[in-house]
């Protein structure tokens, strides 16, 4: 497991029960997380918080408000920034676990000494986007919400990276990939962040077993000649991180050769040896 040790902004104070307590920017949030299934370890701090998120045995849920905070406001990771909202989802906009991918594409960036383009795809807010403008490189950020492309415009801007190179596209990433391949525009690294069920501007439906691969194999042909690296995230519970490592084997190595590299990544709880696994990860590069 990689661990997302590097924050100063954002702690994770403590996690169990089905549940964890954070600290953004010091702003405290209590919400569901089905990995915490052991009991809380401190337990003055979960009644401690600002807002509580509580699911609802219907779907869905409420925050419960202990106290009054902003609708939104700003978290750093070194150099970047981003708006923090909680939303009507239990999410924030933001998922900590991610620097460690960030720090990793940072520095593969920066050592290739050459302009790279990426394409990040189901994009969400942008955390990817922002790190891999700061290194340097050219970014296509994908996502088929509206919504999130308009906020990870503004984490882009609180970044101080608006001039920096970036299209935001709002589309279905499979039909983007086939016209950028028929275009006949190729990138350097992609970037994919997929949600286990979804669906596009105009309905299309995402599911992630019956459609990751095809996805996958699909993107090595919109890959340039000196490809630099291929990021898979997955949240979807059951899903190891060897699934994901096999289809890059599959569908990267066999045409660039390269490595393939995965596991889980983490959040560490303060002041404590325990370490919340927060999904998986698998990396293709050279």
């Amino acid at each position: 497991m990689i661990i997302a040790d590097q924050w100063t902004e954002y702690k994770l104070l403590d996690a169990g029960d089905g549940e964890k307590v954070e600290s953004w920017n010091g702003i405290i949030l209590r919400r569901p997380d089905p990995q915490a299934i052991w009991p809380w370890t401190k337990p003055d701090v979960r009644d401690n918080v600002h807002a509580h998120y509580h699911r609802s045995k219907a779907g869905g849920g409420h925050w419960e408000y202990k106290t009054v905070i902003p609708d939104n406001w700003t978290i750093r990771y070194k150099n970047l920034a981003f708006n923090v909202e909680p939303t009507g989802f239990k999410h924030t906009g933001l998922f900590p676990e991610q620097a460690v991918n960030w720090d990793w594409m940072m520095e593969k960036i920066i050592e290739s000494k050459r302009q790279i383009s990426v394409l990040n795809l189901f994009a969400y807010t942008g955390g990817a986007t922002c790190a891999c403008l700061a290194a340097g490189a050219s970014v296509c950020h994908v996502d088929a919400s509206k919504g999130m492309v308009t906020w990870a415009k503004k984490n882009v801007e609180l970044s101080n990276l608006k001039d920096k190179p970036v299209r935001f596209i709002v589309d279905d990433c499979m039909k983007f990939v086939q016209r950028e391949i028929r275009r006949g525009r190729f990138y350097d690294a992609i970037i994919m962040d997929p949600p286990s069920y979804g669906r596009g501007p105009k309905g299309e439906l995402w599911k992630l077993e019956d459609e990751l691969f095809s996805l996958v194999n699909t993107l090595k042909d919109v890959m340039s000649n000196a490809p630099l690296f291929f990021l898979l995230n997955s949240y979807t519970a059951g899903f190891s991180p060897r699934v994901s490592a096999n289809m890059l084997e599959l569908c990267l190595k066999r045409k660039f050769g390269g490595k393939v590299n995965s596991g889980e990544i983490g959040l560490p709880v303060t002041d404590s040896d325990i370490v919340l696994p927060c999904g998986n990860y698998a990396r293709w590069d050279m």
